[in-house]
């Protein structure tokens, strides 16, 4: 790879990373931004085939579905899952439920995909008629949960959609359930401790609701559409990086690889992994770099898709979020760090 290559891809990652802050109009047409970023990559390594694009247009088909289909689904019955809500909690208790719930939610957006799952928490804290405290408490350690659990299959969130594209071929032949097989003992009781967190609420329940605007069917499709061109856009992104980051990222220890990915608090933890990952990875870098980047991905608002929808439907300011998620947070970093030291993959 020569350095003018070099400087050129080291630019658009800079640009990737940077701009969406610093420049309004980007961070509202971020799919389209990084879908020209992605084909300025391939066109700066020379990696056009009819197998890259082939590729780009049948990676983001199963998550685009997942999404409309959901979605629309979620708009439809969204009385009878509200009523579902309040009839468990009525059964068990408001405590119980949040568990019960948070759970629940976070393993089947591994199906029904991190984005409606994120309307449906958003539904749910609504219902729930919580003090503005404890409501931020629920949407945060929720939004974790929701993170952990949506890497879970290709079709939960675009992180693990990418990640399982780029490592489908040789010599990690990624299928369907590969992350599922390479990180349930680490995300199961994620997720069980989460929805535990979620449950510790101080302020008993007020009859304030929680407003927010129902989406339309056309909203519903737009993000659909918009959610296939980003993953699209993350098919040329991390073809177009791909030496890059077996120039850099593939020769840094695993700890240092950890580490390095708590950037994913203010990054787009889909956006990092495009770049980084590599097929000639292994198994146990794969597995720091990604509990690295779903983990701190919930720190900050811009950290995952979750954070992102759920802050902007309840008005949850920066600072709220970080004061719930960072002690957390931080301290599940530690111990995922520790975990994955003692039992790496293989």
């Amino acid at each position: 790879m020569s350095v003018t290559v070099t400087i050129l891809l080291s630019l658009i990652i800079l640009s990737a990373l940077f701009l969406p802050f610093l420049v309004p109009a980007v961070e509202k047409e971020l799919e389209i931004f990084l879908f020209v970023l992605g084909v300025i990559a391939v066109s700066v390594t020379g990696a056009w085939s009819a197998e890259i694009v082939k590729n780009a247009l049948k990676e983001p088909i199963a998550i685009s579905l997942a999404v409309l289909i959901t979605g629309l689904l979620f708009r439809r019955f969204k009385k009878q899952v509200v009523f579902g809500i309040e009839y468990l909690e009525s059964k068990t208790g408001l405590k119980p439920a949040i568990i019960i719930i948070i759970f629940a939610l976070s393993l089947l957006s591994s199906v029904i995909t991190a984005i409606v799952a994120a309307l449906i928490l958003c539904e749910i804290a609504a219902t729930l008629k919580l003090s503005r405290r404890d409501t931020v408490h629920v949407i945060v350690m929720g939004c974790f949960a929701i993170g952990l659990g949506a890497v879970l299959t290709p079709i939960g969130e675009p992180l693990a959609t990418i990640v399982t594209s780029k490592l489908s071929g040789e010599p990690h032949n990624a299928h369907f359930f590969y992350l599922f097989l390479m990180l349930w003992d680490f995300i199961i009781p994620g997720l069980l401790l989460f929805a535990y967190l979620a449950s510790r609420i101080k302020d008993p329940q007020i009859k304030n609701e929680i407003h927010f605007e129902h989406e339309t069917n056309k909203e519903i499709i737009v993000r659909a559409a918009k959610v296939f061109l980003f993953v699209m856009a993350l098919v040329f992104f991390g073809k177009g990086l791909t030496p890059l980051a077996e120039a850099t990222i593939m020769q840094l220890p695993n700890g240092a690889l950890y580490w390095a990915n708590t950037v994913s608090a203010i990054l787009d933890n889909a956006t990092l992994a495009a770049a980084e990952i590599v097929p000639a990875m292994t198994n146990a870098q794969i597995e720091f770099m990604l509990i690295a980047l779903m983990v701190s991905g919930g720190f900050l608002i811009p950290g995952n898709i979750p954070n992102i929808i759920c802050a902007s439907k309840l008005k949850i300011k920066s600072k709220e979020w970080a004061k719930a998620a960072l002690p957390t947070g931080i301290t599940l970093m530690v111990v995922y760090y520790i975990l994955v030291s003692v039992f790496p993959a293989h």
